[in-house]
């Protein structure tokens, strides 16, 4: 069985930082296309970064500059590095995976809350 464990998430002021990670595990033979998403209260969810086993990224506008996705491809582990931090980032954060277990196939993790106060 495949798990996603997010943490790193908390209460920050604006302008400050926060480090997520996501680790999975379980019987996985490979992981391709990690990312996460993120959901604020009465809004959909929406990406936020994405990272390809060989490291390249996507981000949405309103996080270039600000936010970093990285991955250790041999912890099968993602990091979200986010800095200046706005209120507006305020949601609920997921870590997001496609990979093979028994099957391909995409997971998500339980979700971790970040609130930015102003």
């Amino acid at each position: 069985q495949v798990v996603l464990v997010e943490s790193g998430g908390g209460l920050v002021q604006a302008g400050g930082s926060l480090r997520l990670s996501c680790a999975a595990s379980g019987n996985i033979f490979s992981v391709n296309l990690m990312g996460w998403y993120r959901q604020a209260p009465g809004k959909q969810r929406e990406l936020v970064a994405v990272i390809s086993s060989f490291g390249q990224t996507n981000y949405a506008d309103s996080v270039k500059g600000r936010f970093t996705i990285s991955r250790d491809n041999a912890k099968k582990t993602v990091y979200l590095q986010m800095n200046s931090l706005k209120p507006e980032d305020t949601a609920v954060y997921y870590c997001n995976a496609d990979l093979f277990s028994m099957a391909p196939n995409n997971y998500w993790g339980q979700g971790t809350q970040v609130t930015v106060s102003s």
